[in-house]
């Protein structure tokens, strides 16, 4: 099933879901192995982890069209209020992180003259001028985002695997793709 229904996510949403999971996580790979090199193969680790940032924003930008198109599983209804509410700004932090984090990868790398390209195809345009004191601040910021992202990241995992484990709902089966849900 492509589309979602009341009780699953559909197919198309479980794509965009768990390609911007390994997408994230080989970001933050290539990041931390980044810092560790040096001259033309630091470039080449970095200029991967630009066009993967650049993916991620597309992907991101479809997900959020499909899921405007497409209704969504409601929340199950023994959730309580601060859950829910939990929920909601979890899920909201996470979407605005994937859309900002890479933007600001972007202006960082245009502030300081590199350039953007995705994956050696085409160059994207630069967000800013050459400016060192906003590349100095897009650096602090970009990786205060990331980090932001793998803690809010890492509760919306937690969560799941408690609905799972501890509630015993359907909330994590209805994201995995093969599995059944009732």
């Amino acid at each position: 099933m492509l589309r979602n229904t009341t009780v699953r996510w559909g197919g198309v949403a479980q794509f965009f879901h768990w390609t911007i999971v390994v997408l994230i996580i080989t970001q933050f790979t290539l990041a931390l192995t980044a810092e560790n090199l040096h001259g033309l193969k630091k470039l080449a680790v970095l200029a991967t982890h630009k066009s993967i940032g650049i993916t991620i924003l597309m992907l991101a930008l479809l997900r959020v069209l499909w899921r405007f198109n497409n209704p969504t599983p409601p929340l199950p209804a023994t959730l309580k209020p601060y859950e829910r509410f939990l929920a909601h700004f979890t899920h909201t932090a996470l979407y605005l992180l994937i859309f900002i984090t890479p933007l600001t990868g972007w202006i960082m790398s245009s502030a300081r003259g590199f350039p953007v390209s995705w994956f050696n195809q085409f160059q994207l345009p630069d967000l800013v001028a050459k400016n060192r004191p906003l590349y100095d601040f897009m650096v602090d910021t970009h990786e205060t985002l990331a980090w932001t992202l793998a803690g809010i990241a890492t509760l919306h995992l937690l969560a799941a695997l408690k609905h799972h484990f501890v509630m015993k709902d359907t909330v994590l089966r209805r994201m995995l793709p093969f599995t059944k849900t009732p």
